[in-house]
């Protein structure tokens, strides 16, 4: 299991609900495959080595943004067991581990623990677009998965589930249940739920965190996120925004949020994710840059207003495998 210490180092502070374990910058990392479709291990370490030189709090596996929903069952586990141990306790990472049942939530949750997460983050229960669980039943579905477990649980509130979930259910979560402490916010108007959520939840809140590629950071830091789940192709970039500001430089947290808007623009709303792939091909970190069929590749013409915009900021992963 990921130290506290090891997490402390990369800057975070603390132990126990409340007092913030994990803070910053913790990008997902993308799943890596060939041409054909297969897994690229080797460009994987490759992409886990550059976040960690790229100045990353700590990781994120297995999420959307990783393609998560194109691997097989025995490709997870083989992915998790993988870059923990490649990862060797150097930053904290959290996996993803959502499941529509419980039971096979929780066993793929203690295999993460097991094998050395630091966190695990889960979406509540669903399946397609239509099947959907009651607000007692979600409250029992992570009940449960809580008692299994001995590290924090990152409840994600996606829009891709489908699922309301109220800022006041969020923080009677945190309240009552003791491993959910950490909380994704990516729905529209987040800084004001970020808000509401750290109001109801007091204490109980120990990790209110950003997503969607960082394109709400500043406005979420403002409502008093901690952390942020980015993409990966730029971390060197995104850390620096919200070390300032959690150190009090607010003015340049908004410069540096305003000079890197354009970039985060292309990944959130134009190369979704393949944009970090597509840097990190760019960049020789990567081999490929292939999604798997049936995911279409970002169209040419936009390929390249991403690696333009990308490189009058001259991120790392344009220069870290040359």
């Amino acid at each position: 299991m990921t130290s506290i210490g090891d997490s402390t180092d990369r800057g975070a502070g603390g132990v126990g609900k409340g007092s913030r374990r994990f803070t910053g910058i913790f990008p997902v990392v993308p799943t890596t495959f060939t041409e054909e479709g297969e897994l690229d291990l080797e460009s994987q370490m490759r992409c886990v080595d550059f976040l960690i030189d790229a100045g990353s709090n700590g990781l994120s596996i297995l999420a959307n943004f990783s393609e998560q929903f194109s691997l097989s069952d025995d490709e997870r586990e083989s992915l998790t067991a993988s870059i923990l141990e490649h990862v060797a306790q150097r930053v904290p990472v959290i996996v993803t581990t959502t499941h529509f049942s419980s039971r096979i939530c929780i066993e793929r949750s203690r295999r993460a623990q097991e094998a050395g997460a630091a966190m695990i983050m889960v979406m509540p229960p669903y399946h397609g677009a239509t099947l959907r669980v009651t607000e007692e039943r979600c409250f029992d579905f992570f009940a449960r998965l809580s008692d299994a477990l001995d590290i924090p649980i990152m409840v994600q509130d996606a829009p891709v589930s489908g699922t309301p979930l109220s800022a006041a259910f969020l923080a009677r979560m945190a309240r009552e249940i003791e491993q959910v402490s950490y909380f994704k916010i990516e729905t529209a108007g987040a800084a004001s739920k970020l808000r509401e959520l750290i109001r109801l939840g007091g204490s109980a809140v120990e990790g209110p965190w950003d997503g969607e590629e960082a394109i709400t950071l500043f406005p979420d830091l403002e409502a008093g996120a901690t952390g942020s789940m980015t993409g990966g192709g730029y971390p060197d970039g995104l850390r620096p925004i919200l070390d300032d500001y959690l150190a009090g430089r607010r003015e340049q947290a908004r410069a540096g949020y305003e000079r890197w808007l354009p970039l985060i623009n292309y990944e959130n709303r134009q190369c979704g994710p393949l944009a970090c792939k597509i840097l990190m091909k760019e960049g020789g970190v990567i081999r490929s840059e292939a999604p798997r069929h049936p995911f279409a590749p970002v169209h040419p013409e936009t390929r390249k207003g991403l690696i333009e915009t990308a490189q009058r900021l001259d991120p790392l992963v344009l220069r870290w495998g040359k």
